[in-house]
């Protein structure tokens, strides 16, 4: 049996060392977290609003999203080339479709931006506002995640 004090030096020889992420990859972790922020407090605002649309499968699938975009992004920030594919897939492009496939489809049928705002109570207007931060959030650590810097980090990640 090897000695546990082993282990670690030789995980460490398995594996080059890549360095601390560039400022680029840092940025588009702290936005994914920002966005799974942001995620969460419009799920307690549409549980706040209507309790029992709020609990079940939705909210659970919700909180697997959740969770499991965090440890992604964690593994994106250690140079896991999948964990950005997975994360401008899954969130970027899906994710980004599930936020703003309501919205355009209420535009497509002729509905008005400044009505929908004009209707709105303090509840949607919060809402509204962290739905955009969110959406601002994802876009953003997309486009960082594939800058030059990144790029290359992710190349020099085992």
């Amino acid at each position: 049996m090897m000695p546990a004090t082993f282990l670690p030096a030789r995980r460490a020889a398995r594996r080059p060392a890549v360095g601390p992420p560039p400022a680029a990859v840092r940025a588009a972790f702290a936005l994914w977290v920002t966005a799974v922020t942001a995620g969460a407090f419009e799920t307690a605002l549409m549980v706040g609003r209507d309790p029992a649309e709020g609990f079940g499968a939705g909210l659970a699938v919700r909180l697997v999203v959740f969770t499991a975009a965090v440890l992604v992004a964690l593994r994106m920030r250690g140079g896991a080339g999948w964990a950005r594919i997975a994360l401008a897939i899954g969130l970027g492009v899906l994710g980004t479709a599930s936020l703003v496939v309501e919205p355009l489809g209420y535009l497509l049928d002729g509905g008005s931006l400044a009505d929908a705002l004009s209707r709105a109570d303090a509840l949607e207007r919060v809402f509204v506002g962290s739905r955009t931060v969110h959406l601002a959030a994802v876009l953003t650590a997309v486009v960082l995640m594939f800058r030059p810097a990144a790029n290359a980090y992710f190349r020099k990640a085992p």
